[in-house]
């Protein structure tokens, strides 16, 4: 198909015929707004990123669960430090290379309930705290559990960044 657009030569070169180039633009505009709405609905950032500190330890939680350690890497920083049963690992690489293998397994084979959350963010400093239950099956034993968690994040940025989360649970009763 052979499209021809109307011109007018000006002094200073061609110049679109308003009606079409109005058009284009309008349609672009269009499919802007009608992508940015469809990544909003399916809950994704426009610049994938997670806008708050809940919405990124929320990520962060359903990357382990999907195994996808890149991202789930991508939200801590590289000086994070990771309290979990009486361990601490002092960075992002420490927590790679010894305990995010073995949380992203439980994570697959159990399913984390939040009871409760809540949130403080002061200036480039948010604090998330949650309380949870965890049920399923991890190396052939149940598991239902009820957890504590802080994490504090600090924003770099437009992005929030986990620099510390403390991890405790406790068998049910």
């Amino acid at each position: 198909m052979h499209i021809t657009i109307p011109a007018v030569a000006t002094a200073g070169g061609i110049t679109m015929n308003n009606t079409i180039y109005d058009g284009a633009i309008r349609m672009f505009k269009q499919s802007l707004a009608a992508s940015i709405l469809a990544l909003a609905l399916a809950g994704v950032h426009p610049a994938g990123l997670a806008a708050t500190p809940k919405e990124t330890v929320a990520a962060f939680h359903q990357a382990l669960e999907s195994g996808d350690k890149d991202r789930a890497l991508s939200f801590l920083s590289p000086e994070v430090a990771i309290y979990e049963g009486g361990h601490v690992e002092r960075s992002r690489d420490e927590y790679a290379q010894h305990h995010l293998g073995g949380d992203m397994e439980f994570a697959s084979a159990t399913t984390r309930k939040l009871l409760k959350q809540s949130e403080r963010i002061d200036g480039n400093t948010a604090i998330v705290w949650e309380e949870t239950e965890t049920t399923g099956t991890s190396h052939g034993k149940p598991v239902h559990a009820f957890g504590t968690g802080t994490v504090v994040l600090e924003k770099k940025g437009d992005a929030w960044k986990i620099v510390h989360v403390h991890w405790s649970s406790r068998k049910a009763k």
